[in-house]
Formats: structure tokens, sequence, C-alpha cells
């Protein structure tokens, strides 16, 4: 008997019990499903961090107060709170200065403001305070204006590169470039408004406003500890420019070879590496655990497929008298439990593709479901009914043809 034969007389059977081979998917449905969704989440941020990242700039990384690894427990970053000390202006001036593999260095620093203009009010936005160029280094875009100058961050101009939120919310009918807003009660002019970059886990990245670090610090104080993102002239410098501006900072601090930093540098593959040991292991444990109703629903299958053969003892005995041998009838048996749950696997994956999008559209979490994921859904559920059918198709070809015959 050709495969085709064998599933087509599987199908037939599913069709003609409808109700029953649903009731019989539910199982796998739903372990699919859960196990799919909690992927789709997962690689949606990991897709979203890797955007982040890719947004920091080519051959960048930063020099901050704290690094990566002393936020791995709440004892070491309780250390580092005391080892560690504040990243000054004067550090990105030497920076800058150093030349060697480093090509360029930016600062910035940030605090939550009010914004105003007119009657309108918006609180708590998000304020950046940069230098000039970390719109190249973190390829910040402007949908209209600029960004601001060179110049102005020396004099300490009071102008501002606004969010495209918060230019709708503030200028829904007119040109924001040259307006005057108060951040803060203090009035700064527009220069440029952002290219719109939408919301991520339900919070917008449109609602914020840029200003001059040095106006910044002049404002809410010069000793704040400020960031230092810094490029490398070239790929193959990266490793290079890091060395470089680890040496630098430590003959600035005066620490000894055996003495640890006390400072950070955060580089993409450090914030790769807090991502999946964090996720990782989530994601382990939320397919593990979900998987359980995968292996529930193989235990629902194998009962049905026992229940189908003793129902089906007369059709096995008509099929065995003319021929059919044991072979054909495993073969049968096999194919059917494992289509049923082939059906259940892709169901779970086109509920699971629905519900990350329902997701995304109603939260705005992204989502993401690679198709090896998908692959590997769909394998693993027709893995379980295989399993499943393997001892009821072996009660079947066991069956004796004269019994089977006798069966009403």
């Amino acid at each position: 008997m050709s495969f085709l034969e064998v599933l087509k007389i599987s199908l037939e059977s599913l069709r003609s019990h409808k109700l029953r081979s649903f009731l019989t998917l539910l199982g796998i449905i739903f372990g699919v499903a859960t196990v799919i969704v909690v992927v789709s989440l997962i690689e949606g941020f990991n897709a979203y961090v890797d955007e982040k990242i890719a947004n920091i700039g080519t051959n960048a990384f930063s020099v901050q107060k704290f690094s990566i690894e002393d936020f791995s427990s709440l004892e070491t970053l309780n250390k580092a709170r005391v080892r560690n000390k504040d990243i000054r202006v004067e550090d990105l001036k030497a920076l800058k200065e150093l030349g060697g593999f480093v090509a360029e260095a930016g600062g910035r620093s940030g605090t939550i403001a009010d914004i105003k203009f007119g009657e309108e009010t918006l609180r708590n936005v998000q304020l950046n305070a940069t230098t000039p160029n970390i719109a190249e280094i973190e390829n910040i875009e402007a949908k209209s204006g600029r960004y601001f100058f060179e110049a102005e961050e020396e004099s300490r101009k009071f102008v501002c590169f606004i969010g495209s939120e918060v230019a709708e919310k503030l200028f829904p009918k007119s040109d924001p470039i040259g307006q005057s807003i108060k951040i803060d009660n203090r009035r700064f002019r527009i220069v440029g408004v952002g290219k719109e970059l939408g919301s991520a886990f339900g919070q917008t990245r449109d609602m914020y406003a840029s200003i001059p670090l040095s106006t910044f610090l002049s404002i809410y104080g010069i000793r704040r500890t400020i960031s230092i993102s810094v490029t490398s002239v070239s790929p193959a410098a990266y490793e290079d420019a890091i060395e470089e501006v680890r040496t630098l900072m430590r003959v600035r601090r005066k620490l000894e070879p055996s003495e640890m930093d006390n400072f950070g540098i955060v580089t993409p593959g450090a914030i790769n590496g807090l991502r999946d040991k964090i996720f990782g292991t989530i994601q382990i444990a939320a397919i593990g655990v979900t998987s359980i109703s995968l292996v529930v629903g193989g235990i629902v299958i194998m009962n049905i497929m026992l229940v189908t053969v003793t129902e089906r003892k007369k059709e096995i005995g008509i099929r065995k008298s003319i021929g059919a041998r044991r072979s054909d009838i495993v073969k049968q048996f096999l194919v059917e439990s494992t289509t049923l749950a082939l059906v259940g696997g892709a169901a779970g994956v086109l509920i699971a593709y629905s519900i990350g999008k329902l997701i995304e559209v109603a939260f705005s979490i992204p989502t993401a479901l690679p198709f090896l994921w998908v692959t590997i859904a769909l394998l693993v559920s027709s893995g379980v009914g295989l399993v499943s059918g393997v001892y009821p198709a072996w009660k079947a070809a066991g069956l004796d043809p004269i019994e089977a015959l006798r069966n009403e």
C-alpha cells in the first residue's frame, strides 16, 4: 500500500469523527500555541534589542559609571556603587583628544522634565542632553530641521531637538521649527524634529527633547555623571580602541595593575550576553513547562487511537483477510496518529501567530516568529503523534483476522 493511499484513509478517518478529532487535538494545539507565543515574545524582544544595538552606531561602545557585570547581582551592584566614580566632562575631553584607534567620542546625560508651549504642558518628558556628534554616532535622524551645532554646544545655547510626538502634541497645526518652548520653565528654541521611531513594549520612543550637554550641565549641575559613546576608526580596530580607552581611564584614575576598573565599558556583545543569560533561562523554563501539555496531548492521542483500534476491529480483520500485511496496518495507524498531531501542531502555530499579532497591536510589544521555530513545532508535534501511535499500531497489527471478524 502506497503512502498516499494510507494518508487518504487516515484523513478520511479524521473527517468522519470531526468532534472527537478536535477534542483529541486540544492538548497538542494548546501546547504548540503556548510554546510559539513564548518564543515569539522572546524573539521579538531579541530583535528589538538588536535593533537598538544597531542604532548605537557602527563600531561603537560606551563608557559608563557601571558595567554590565555590575548588574549581575545586588551584592555586586552595591560594591560597584561604592567603588565606581562618576564619568565627568573632563573624561570626555580626554577621550576626544586620544586619537589612535578612537575615531570619535560624544557625551550624554538626561533627566525627566516638563515641557510647555502656550497653555499645553507635557509632564515627565524624557530630556536628553548630548554633544552634537551623538547624532552621528547613534544614527539620530531629523524629520525636519537639524540637530544642534558644535558652536551651540560650546556657547551653551538654549536650543533643542524634539521628538515627533512632542511636536504633534504642542504644534498640531503649525511648524515647530524656530518656535520657543519652555523646558522646566526655561525657554528653548526648537531647531529640529526627530524622525518617528514608534513605540515598544507600550512605551513611546518619540516623547523626548534633546538639548546641548553643556547647557544641561549648567542648569542641572556640573557634577552629574555622564556616559560617553565612543567609536573606533574601523571594525578591525574595535578591540584595540576599547583597550586604549580602558588604559586612558585607568591612568586618569591612578589605578594600580591589581585594582579593578572603577568604571564600565559597555559593548553590544556585553548587552547581548546579558540578554541571552536572562531570557535564555526564561525561554528554556517556559518551553519546558508548556511542553508538558504536549506530553498530555500525546497520551490523549494514544488513548483515542486505542479506542479506534477497538472500534475498527472488523475493518482491520477484513483488510488482513484480503491480504493486508502487518506493516500495512502499522503504517496506517502511525500515519493516522502522526497526521492528527501534525494538524494540531499547524493549528497551534496559526493560533500563536494570531495571538502574537494581537499582542503587538494592542500592547506595542514586538513579536517575531522565526521559520526555524515553526519547523521545530511541526516536527515535535508530528513526533509526538508518531510515538503515541506506536503501541496502538502494534496492537492493531497483532489482531487475529478471524477474531477481529467476529467482533460486532
